[in-house]
């Protein structure tokens, strides 16, 4: 099992929260994906898989989760 952050921006509510989660939870080995909401902030993204995760490898579930959401670096 391996653990991978990232920082977030665009994220204001739970809602927010909730879409980036279910939209990470259903890569291929996600075993689970936290966010800590900072609102109008860097908010951060941690997952739980069975390996370890790149930005290109999350960067299409943010984009579907939502437009305006992006991962900073």
């Amino acid at each position: 099992m391996s653990t991978s952050t990232f920082k977030i921006t665009g994220l204001t509510c739970g809602h927010c929260v909730n879409a980036v989660k279910e939209e990470v939870g259903e890569l291929a080995g996600v075993e689970s994906a936290e966010v800590e909401l900072v609102k109008g902030g860097e908010s951060t993204l941690t997952i739980q898989a069975d390996r370890a995760l790149t930005k290109a490898d999350i960067a299409p579930a943010i984009e579907e989760a939502g437009e305006s959401y992006a991962i900073v670096g």
